[in-house]
């Protein structure tokens, strides 16, 4: 028997590997909750079989954290650097016909939901299961969450447990089935730490309704909430952290309703008169799944709105009595684990801000929650997020009645589109999209970087390609652009060691002293990797970035290279059609997830003194008829002093404008520099074809004109012979 263990055991580890090698992503910031946790399938399937078949009595080695609160366990890290964190993702996506007839066979009764099927917990007795479905499945990803025992898991990690339930005879099933192993002593040191600052900050932390009234006025003008009263305030559990000046919102969650975390909200005035916030969350953002004011919604209530802060959703539910949550992370993520806590809405009105990230981001958000239920409101000089609107005094009731239904047809007329272009009009800086903060040079021709654009980027080989887009990424990123990385070409750790170096702005390798500052620093970037290398297959690229979007909401792809897009399966095909498909595919996946794609594709050969133009993309026209934007890296190669490389636009369909400006590598931080004062940028007028026309027909004429000029001397300094027409003598003239 114990030989048989043994192999399947065995089995059980190259399967899981297996699974790790085929589509997954490694995250920079490793997420770790006290409650929510991903089991593999060879975990489930041998945790099973030792629980079913251990001595009666035997220890479970499962952590209980309150009352029927399972605290699930991580896997362990052998030390702190090891940043290698992968989520498993099914070899094939799962399909809602797939976990309809799945269910079906197995005589599980199910209701089909707006983003979650709903089904009887298999985690519960029968006879405490009530008439409500407890137990809700993801209809994109087959994850499921039991809202009675916050067991988490992947559909395969379900399926397991109901075959053991079928084959055992069982009703229900323990959730210590579901165990993985021991965390680290690192990691529980960790945890436990996190807790007893949670615990600290908010026994620490003080009601508004026992601060002197000149105090919690004097607070509340700081953070712009004069409007909001203690009563609600109170109602909401809001605190004031006396030592930071901060304001507390705490995370309620569980069957018992503990106090799980809190967020710190503090407030900085600017030069312009105007209010900055901060946040800080602990546990740390990552682990942080918390809607705020779920605690206070009923079972009966069937409309709740959505909004983008703690502050708006106060003001919402003092101005209307309406039920209102916050997202933990505003605008730039809603983690699916949150979907099955709003399921029993019949109605969401999405109001996250009065700007176009919220209302971009809303319309992001109402695909998740499910199209036919959400309605959105528009944002607009009379429609600004709440916590302004009941300071101006604007009327809640017919800001909510005039949001929009976030369904729409495939035709619209103009006075659909009519409140769209005004405020693209009125918002033209926020229309332009997120500005890099190290190029300038770039926002000045390109204005900012967009969601749903396609940019294609090439250079010479050996240039710096995947040096200086991993900067150029990096620096979005840092301004809250959640991205993914594609490196087909390089592997992560070494892509990740040229973004740190970029990160810390210096060689760690020579400051290891430094590195946990600065590793720390950069887990909490928004940032993501593929765990693919060498040539793949597009479907699986794309499936596996569709997964992206969905969980972490990526605004940002960076594909290097398209050529290992083209795999040894269309070797009997014609290449460029197979480039021409994988292009439009990626076209095509930008506009529908509303996601920014940056493809780097290898230039044809050309010779070393001439510089790359849009036709000097590999393959046939349509990487450059499709892609918004066409970035080149320059490099002189003859040249060895700064000055060697420059960055081209050549296209832009945002408004045109192109241009090239100089780029000096710093080869200690890995960096690029655009010189201030040797080099000025020069920018062209767009051209038909988006080509820089004007900039070649310049080159043309001094060539031109250079060739003329060396004419002139050679004829000049050639004898000629010359006849006088009066004498008929002949005489040597220079």
């Amino acid at each position: 028997m114990e030989e048989k263990f043994n192999v399947l055991t065995r089995k059980l580890m190259w399967r899981s590997l297996l699974l790790r090698g085929t589509a997954c992503l490694m995250q920079v910031s490793p997420p770790r909750t006290l409650h929510h946790t991903h089991f593999s399938p060879p975990s489930v399937r041998l945790l099973t079989h030792r629980l079913l078949h251990r001595s009666p009595g035997a220890p479970c080695g499962l952590g209980i954290w309150g009352k029927g609160h399972f605290l699930l366990h991580r896997g362990t890290r052998a030390y702190k650097k090891d940043a290698k964190f992968t989520r498993e993702f099914p070899a094939s996506p799962i399909t809602v016909t797939d976990i309809k007839q799945y269910l079906r066979s197995k005589d599980i009764p199910f209701h089909d939901g707006y983003s979650c099927f709903h089904i009887p917990s298999i985690f519960v007795e029968p006879s405490a299961r009530g008439d409500g479905a407890s137990l809700f499945i993801d209809k994109t990803t087959g994850q499921f969450l039991c809202k009675d025992t916050l067991v988490e898991g992947s559909w395969e990690d379900l399926q397991d447990c109901l075959e053991v339930m079928q084959k055992e005879e069982q009703d229900v099933l323990s959730p210590q089935v579901l165990l993985g192993y021991p965390e680290s002593v690192e990691e529980q040191e960790e945890r436990e730490r996190e807790l007893r600052e949670v615990q600290r900050i908010w026994s620490s932390s003080v009601p508004f309704s026992d601060l002197p009234e000149d105090e919690a006025q004097l607070i509340k003008t700081m953070f712009q909430i004069t409007k909001i009263s203690n009563a609600t305030l109170k109602k909401f559990g809001v605190r004031l952290f006396k030592p930071t000046k901060s304001l507390v919102f705490p995370w309620f969650s569980g069957p018992d309703s503990s106090l799980k975390g809190v967020k710190l909200l503090s407030a900085q005035s600017t030069d312009t008169d105007r209010v900055t916030y901060n946040e800080a969350t602990v546990p740390k953002c990552s682990s942080y799944y918390n809607l705020f004011g779920l605690p206070l919604v009923g079972r009966m209530d069937s409309e709740v709105v959505l909004t983008g802060h703690e502050l708006d959703t106060l003001a919402v539910s003092q101005a209307t009595g309406l039920p209102s949550v916050a997202l933990p992370r505003g605008v730039s993520c809603l983690p699916p684990i949150l979907l099955p806590y709003l399921e029993q809405f019949k109605r969401v009105t999405l109001w996250l801000g009065g700007d176009i990230r919220s209302w971009e981001a809303s319309k992001i958000f109402s695909r998740k929650l499910g199209l036919r239920r959400c309605s959105l409101v528009r944002p607009g000089e009379y429609r600004p997020c709440p916590v302004e609107a009941l300071a101006q005094g604007k009327n809640f009731g017919h800001i909510l009645k005039s949001s929009i239904p976030a369904a729409h047809k495939s035709i619209v007329s103009f006075k659909q589109l009519r409140e769209d272009v005004y405020g693209e009009l009125v918002n033209t800086d926020q229309v332009a999209g997120v500005r890099w903060s190290r190029f300038q040079e770039l926002n000045r021709i390109l204005k900012g970087h967009r969601k749903g654009e396609l940019t294609v980027f090439t250079g010479p080989t050996g240039s710096g390609k995947t040096t200086f887009i991993s900067e150029y990424a990096l620096d979005l990123c840092m301004q809250g652009v959640n991205t993914l990385w594609g490196s087909f070409e390089i592997n992560n750790v070494r892509l990740a060691k040229i973004m740190l170096t970029q990160f810390a702005m210096q060689r760690l390798e020579e400051n290891l002293e430094q590195y946990d500052f600065w590793a720390d620093k950069f887990e909490e970037l928004p940032l993501y990797f593929m765990t693919f290398h060498g040539q793949q297959n597009i479907k699986t690229v794309l499936d596996t970035m569709q997964h992206a979007v969905y969980l972490y909401d990526i605004n940002h792809v960076v594909i290097d290279n398209l050529q290992f897009m083209m795999g040894q399966e269309h070797i009997s095909v014609d290449k460029f059609a197979v480039q021409d498909h994988i292009i439009g595919a990626f076209r095509k996946f930008a506009t529908n997830s509303c996601c920014h794609v940056t493809l780097i594709i290898h230039p044809r050969k050309e010779e070393d003194d001439k510089e790359l133009q849009t036709a000097s993309i590999f393959g046939s026209a349509k990487a450059s008829q499709e892609a918004d934007n066409v970035l080149i890296l320059q490099e002189k190669k003859m040249v060895t002093c700064p000055g060697r490389r420059s960055l081209q636009v050549t296209k832009n369909r945002f408004d045109g404008d192109v241009g090239i400006f100089p780029l000096d590598f710093i080869k200690s931080s890995l960096t690029f520099l655009a010189p201030k004062s040797k080099h000025k940028l020069r920018k062209v007028t767009n051209k038909p074809e988006n080509e820089v026309e004007g900039l070649e027909e310049t080159m043309k004429k001094e060539e031109v004109k250079k060739e003329k000029a060396e004419k002139a001397g050679k004829t000049a300094k050639t004898p000629r012979t010359i006849k006088n027409p009066s004498t008929g003598n002949e005489s040597m003239q220079k």
